[in-house]
């Protein structure tokens, strides 16, 4: 067995591991909407004793649930604008998620993806036929689109030749509008003390873009391939 076969053995042990332990601790449950009220307190409270440390600590946390598609983020940019603002948790967010799907990109690439493409070469085929015709554009049209699931496109972009910086520099840039909008959600979430307050003007502004966000990002899309056609 050589060495390269012998590491992807390790990681896969390892994020077996990793996954087991998330789900046995409930933590799943834990980043949860029904959870998410109770989180805000405990992470106020954490935010208030060390403020730098718990950033950074959220950032981590973050991270390793984009890396390794475990549920929760979308609870975690929720609360991360209603813990941080919506400046430095959009910072945060963003990179967090970006770096994390890069490295979940890699991941699947580096141990997955020849069995991928071994079992569901045909099905994958569209993708990298769309990746060959309109490149860098398509994985931007995968990100502006929120119905397509985060980790499927990380998967499915493994399978292609895109090099690991392009990869990473069009996933921020594609996810950004999606986050800014959770983030904005995540912000009126710090102002509601009962249930009255749920319907905020600001709030309901947040779950409205929300709504139209997939139409909006639909008509982005059909603009910049008119644009990218024209070249």
């Amino acid at each position: 067995m050589n060495s390269k076969k012998t590491l992807q053995i390790l990681i896969v042990f390892l994020l077996v591991i990793i996954f087991c332990m998330f789900f046995y601790f409930d933590l799943h449950k834990l980043l949860s909407f029904e959870k998410i009220d109770d989180l805000k307190v405990f992470f106020q409270k954490q935010l208030k004793l060390n403020p730098q440390k718990f950033m950074l600590s959220f950032f981590l946390g973050y991270f390793f649930v984009a890396a390794l598609s475990l549920p929760g983020a979308a609870i975690l940019t929720l609360l991360a604008g209603a813990l941080f603002g919506f400046s430095k948790a959009l910072l945060i967010v963003s990179f967090a998620s970006s770096l994390g799907a890069t490295a979940c990109f890699l991941i699947a690439r580096f141990l997955l993806k020849e069995t991928l493409q071994e079992k569901f070469g045909d099905r994958f085929k569209s993708i990298q036929e769309g990746f060959e015709r309109d490149g860098t554009l398509y994985l931007l049209s995968l990100r502006l689109i929120p119905a397509v699931p985060f980790f499927l496109v990380n998967l499915l972009m493994a399978l292609t030749r895109i090099k690991t910086l392009k990869f990473y520099i069009v996933s921020q840039l594609g996810m950004l509008i999606g986050t800014a909008i959770f983030v904005n959600a995540g912000t009126q979430l710090a102002g509601i003390k009962n249930p009255k307050d749920i319907l905020n003007p600001a709030l309901v502004f947040s779950l409205i873009l929300l709504a139209v966000a997939p139409f909006l990002i639909k008509k982005i899309f059909k603009t910049l391939r008119g644009q990218y056609e024209k070249i």
